[in-house]
């Protein structure tokens, strides 16, 4: 039988840790409208404390008058973010990158520094890039677009928190993830994967929440469960599936083939 998994609220945009602390700037939104077309933009995510200073998705290009304050409110100057990652194209993610020149930028598998260089890894083979050994990695997360990739935090007060982009749109998105993805097949999978190892996920287009296999029922309390219908492989339903134990994966456990010593991962912006 499929596993299943609760979720409720997280109810902050604060996740404090011994070391990273993540924090929302934007809590993204998806609101269709009668007529057809719909208003977004994505969700913000700053990473910080440690030796690195990380921003995940910049918002929609409409937002750069007021990225540099919502930054300033947390202290951080754009030429303070050492890595900018992106999780897809999407204009509602990307749009702001200009604002980070200095920053190491990875848009979904791509990675660059500096004035056009561009770096080898492993995303597009399925090899996440790690950022700070034991702390901080990307993970690819195919499926809302084909190299979409998602941030694992390990070590924070809530455990591992995965910043997956549109892989979730928001919490209890079953019935509408699949009308926006290129390919609902690698996602469907890319979401068991990211269930599996989250105890909080950052959606693109909603707030932050919890996460609990059903075995947590007890520990949680009341959640809500994150479940879809049963279905046929690539008929366009399928319930949520963990694919392995929750706890299994993280930044350690996922960085089998990429390995980068510290002075490489952490690198000085600007140089190779």
């Amino acid at each position: 039988m499929p596993r299943r998994f609760l979720t409720t609220p997280l109810d902050s945009l604060t996740i404090p840790g011994p070391l990273y602390s993540i924090q929302i700037l934007q809590v993204g939104y998806h609101t269709p409208t009668p007529a057809g077309p719909a208003r977004a933009d994505g969700s913000i995510t700053l990473i910080s404390g440690g030796p690195l200073t990380v921003l995940v998705d910049t918002g929609g290009p409409w937002l750069r008058d007021r990225l540099p304050g919502l930054l300033q409110t947390h202290g951080v100057t754009p030429d303070a973010i050492t890595h900018v990652v992106a999780t897809h194209g999407h204009s509602d993610h990307v749009g702001n990158l200009n604002l980070f020149p200095q920053a190491t930028m990875l848009v979904g598998f791509d990675l660059s520094r500096g004035e056009g260089i561009y770096l080898p890894n492993g995303l597009a083979q399925g090899v996440p890039f790690v950022l700070h050994p034991g702390h901080l990695e990307v993970a690819p997360t195919p499926g809302h677009t084909r190299a979409h990739v998602s941030l694992v935090a390990t070590g924070t007060s809530e455990g591992t928190v995965v910043v997956a982009g549109d892989v979730f749109e928001r919490r209890g998105d079953e019935r509408e993830w699949r009308a926006l993805s290129e390919e609902p097949g690698e996602q469907r999978r890319s979401r068991r994967r990211v269930l599996a190892m989250a105890d909080v996920i950052v959606p693109g287009h909603g707030e932050p929440f919890r996460v609990a296999s059903d075995s947590d029922r007890g520990r949680r309390g009341q959640e809500e469960e994150e479940e879809e219908e049963e279905e046929e492989e690539g008929s366009g339903r399928e319930e949520e599936d963990g694919g392995g134990e929750r706890g299994g994966g993280g930044a350690g456990d996922m960085a089998t083939a990429l390995k980068w010593d510290m002075g490489t991962a952490l690198g000085t912006r600007g140089q190779l």
